[in-house]
């Protein structure tokens, strides 16, 4: 089950949050565990941008709002 919240609910306001997200930063957003990011991003409902040696997610505001609104 998917679980959806508003930005007032979980976020700063969306001016505020930075392009890119980290995983800690999506999850308490979107008021979930990191491991739910973790497995929508493999099954690509929510997908992570994978960055620098480690590739550490992250991911982008536009694509939180999106799912934010149920797009």
């Amino acid at each position: 089950m998917l679980h959806r919240t508003s930005i007032e609910d979980g976020a700063k306001n969306q001016h505020e949050l930075p392009e890119l997200l980290t995983l800690k930063e999506a999850s308490e957003i979107l008021k979930c565990h990191p491991n739910t990011l973790r497995q929508w991003d493999k099954k690509g409902i929510l997908p992570a941008i994978r960055i620098g040696e480690k590739r550490t997610r992250r991911y982008r505001k536009e694509d939180i709002l999106k799912f934010l609104q149920g797009k």
